[in-house]
Parts: C-alpha cells; structure tokens; sequence
C-alpha cells in the first residue's frame, strides 16, 4: 500500500461529497452542545439520524465529554470541559493540516509524508 501524501489526505478531506468521520462526527456534536442542547437540535445540527446520535451521546458520556447537569428541566446535554479539549485539539489538527496544504501548494512541494512507525503517527519528507 503506497504512502499518502498530504497533499493526497487534504484534497479528501475537502472533498465535500466524502462521507465524515467518527471524529468529525464527535467535534460536531460537541460543538452544537457548548451552550447545552436538546437531543433534537443535535440530531438536525449534527445531522444525523435518532440511531445514529443515540449511538454518539453513550459514546461522548461514557467518554466524560458530554453531561447531563443534573439541575435541567429537560435532558440538555452540555460539552464538558474534557469535550472542550478535544475540540481544541481537533481544531489544531485541522488547522495545521490546512497550513501545510497552503504551504505545499505555494512552493509546489507536496512530498511530504503521514507515516505510521508502532503506534506514532509521523511527517516527514522521505526518503523513507
């Protein structure tokens, strides 16, 4: 299997027809639930099915990213402050991902590498 680019990954994720990922997904309903939200306004904001979200919310709970504050009225689900990193951090990802591809495309350089080595993921320029 060839190695991809970043070129390669940063033209997929901004293939608007590309389906989204689990993180993706995660970050998403995180963001909808900063203020606190009800089921349904994550499920169209988010836009996912009932299923899908249910499968989501035990997730993003379970994971101590979302809580229910025990004084709602209703179930409002409200990004905890261990969500807010991962938002953060999934932003930094992105972020750094879109300077790279901006940096390549203006010195036509895009050799440069994601490599997984045992359980760390590594850039680098090759050779490898």
């Amino acid at each position: 299997m060839r190695e991809r680019s970043f070129e390669d990954i940063l033209s997929f994720l901004d293939n608007p027809r590309r389906r989204r990922d689990r993180l993706l997904i995660m970050a998403e309903i995180l963001e909808v639930a900063i203020e606190g939200a009800l089921k349904t306004q994550m499920m169209y904001r988010a836009n996912l099915s009932f299923a899908q979200l249910n499968e989501y919310l035990k997730l993003l709970l379970d994971m101590k990213m979302l809580e229910i504050p025990e004084n709602s009225v209703k179930k409002v689900y409200k990004t905890t402050s261990k969500g807010m990193r991962y938002l953060q951090s999934y932003r930094e990802i992105h972020d750094l991902l879109r300077k790279e591809r901006s940096h390549n495309s203006g010195n036509g350089n895009s050799a440069v590498f994601l490599v997984k080595r045992g359980s760390q993921v590594i850039c680098s320029k090759g050779p490898f």
